[in-house]
Formats: structure tokens, sequence, C-alpha cells
């Protein structure tokens, strides 16, 4: 069977060996943040409704899982925001039913936790690992430049709510753009919503490749590493680069092989690397990030977004 809605198991920096469940059309979200390594956000949206068939991702999930394939987590995520999805709920209680050997997650910015439906709706998940880029609102919409109908305080006040109910474990991504989240006043505002959100773990998360805008820069392992002991939390994480994680069992050489061969006919955004292989976005994305480490590729920007091409080696 060809997966419409299911990528990998890919290795996720994160998360392990992971198998993913992307819910929602290509970039289909409430934010449009400016390192979104998928590209801009083409349907800023805060509507929930069946955005891809539940019948067909329940149908696949079965197909795959019957094989029994070794994974850390099935895991919601994909070039969308998965909440927006109203079959998640039902999703997970499948899983929990015919496949209870296997943990499930979550990655979401957390933007739509302030309706109770939707926190309901994620109860059963076993890890969530919501967003927290900001606590100010001036930097926030800098970053992730929202819906216009969503407030910092709103979102920050549906994740503490979450927090307060859920029986798993919540681990908050804090991404860090220099000269906009990583002033000690914004840290210490950070600091205070960490406090009502008691997280099990936070984890700074910074720019692997290019983003929708053109200023913005990684920080450096040094800079994480001073942010990172202003953080106060007794379990703060540094994810590992991508490089560092090719020795994963997830890690596939025909699947970089393939995107290497693409790109070596002509150099190719995202979607055409997607278009022209078969493979979903997701699945590519973290293979850019490897080979990129791995001095293999290199990026340029153009017209239509962040080109790669191969090295010649």
């Amino acid at each position: 069977m060809d997966y419409k809605y299911l990528f990998g198991p890919v290795p996720s920096r994160r998360l392990g060996i992971s198998l993913g469940i992307d819910l929602i059309p290509h970039k289909t979200c409430s934010y449009n943040c400016i390192y979104c390594e998928c590209g801009k956000t083409t349907d800023l949206t805060i509507e929930r409704k069946e955005y891809v068939p539940l019948k067909d991702v329940l149908s696949e999930l079965d197909d795959l899982l019957k094989t029994h394939p070794k994974l850390d987590f099935i895991t919601y995520s994909g070039s969308g925001e998965p909440t927006l999805h109203t079959g998640i709920k039902e999703i997970t209680s499948y899983l929990r039913k015919n496949y209870p050997e296997y943990k499930i997650a979550l990655l979401t910015n957390g933007s739509l936790f302030w309706d109770e439906k939707v926190r309901n709706d994620c109860m059963e998940i076993d890890v969530v690992v919501p967003s927290l880029d900001s606590a100010s609102e001036k930097s926030f919409k800098k970053i992730d430049r929202p819906h216009s109908t969503l407030s910092i305080n709103k979102i920050n006040e549906g994740i503490v709510k979450f927090s307060q109910k859920f029986p798993g474990e919540i681990w908050l991504e804090i991404f860090i753009v220099p000269g906009i989240n990583d002033t000690d006043s914004e840290i210490e505002k950070i600091n205070q919503e960490i406090k009502k959100i008691n997280p099990e773990k936070v984890q700074l998360n910074t720019l692997d490749r290019p983003g929708i805008v053109s200023w913005i820069r990684s920080a450096d392992d040094e800079e994480l590493k001073q942010i990172a002991s202003k953080i106060n939390h007794h379990n703060v994480e540094i994810p590992k680069k991508p490089a560092e994680r090719i020795t994963s069992e997830a890690y596939s050489d025909d699947v970089s092989g393939l995107i290497l061969h693409t790109i070596q006919r002509r150099p190719c955004t995202l979607e055409d690397i997607a278009k022209i292989s078969g493979l979903h976005p997701n699945e590519i994305n973290k293979y850019l990030g490897i080979l990129v480490e791995d001095d293999l590729i290199c990026e340029s920007s153009g017209e239509r977004g962040i080109f790669y091409s191969a090295k010649n080696k």
C-alpha cells in the first residue's frame, strides 16, 4: 500500500524511531512561523474539521502496524497543526485498543488548548510536545505570526489548563530565535510559564536549515548552553544534531540515496523532491537535515523558496 497519511519510520531528534501520522493538508496551520522548514502557511486557520478521511488513516495504520515494526513512538506531526483534525481522539482510542504496545506522541504548537474539546481529545496520548516560543505578545507575533484570533495569554493559559489534567508527560519545546526570545527578560517570562505548566522536561531547539525569512539564524551550541543554564527546570535538554542520529535503526540509506539522486539532476525545493520521489515532505525534511549536517548537500534561496543541491565530492 502507498501511504498518503503515514510517513517513516524516521529518525526523530526528540522521539527516536517515529512513525508519523499527518492529518492536515500541507501548510494548513494556526501559525505561520518564521522558522518553519516546511515553508509558508498557505491556509492560516483555527477551524477544526476532518481534513483527511479518518477511515483512510485507520486503514493505513492497520496495514502498516500488522507487520509489528519496531517503533519508539507513533507521532501526530506533519506539515500543519495536528489538533486541527477533529478525529485525533478517535485515532488515539483506536490505537490504544488495537495496538496497545505502541506509545503515542503529539507534536503541537499548543495554540488550540484554550478549547476544552481539544484538551479532552488529547488526554489519552502518552507524550505531548507543545511549543512555548515566547511569553510576551510582541515576540510571539514576531516569531509565530499566529491567526488573528490568537494571543499569547490565551494560548499559554490553555497549555496550563491542559497540563493540570493531562495524565501523560509534557515535553515543552522552546524554539530559540537569537535576538528575539533569548534575552534575560524573555527567558524570565518563559520561566514563569514553565513553573505553571510543570512539564517533565524542557527541550531547547533552534534552526537546522533556512526558515521562511532570510534574516533568522541558528543559535550555536554555546548560546544554547547559556540559555539552558537560565531555564528554571531540573530537566533541560538540547536535542542532538541530525548527523548524530545516522546510527538510528530508522535511518534508511535507500531514502537518503533517493533524495541525493533526485537533486543531483537539478536543484530542487522540498516540494519538488516530494513530487518527484513520492516521499512525504516530513520524511524528506528529516533526511535533508542529516544530509546538510553531513556536508553532502547545500542550500540556496530562490524565488520559490529554499533549493537543495548535491555537493561535488
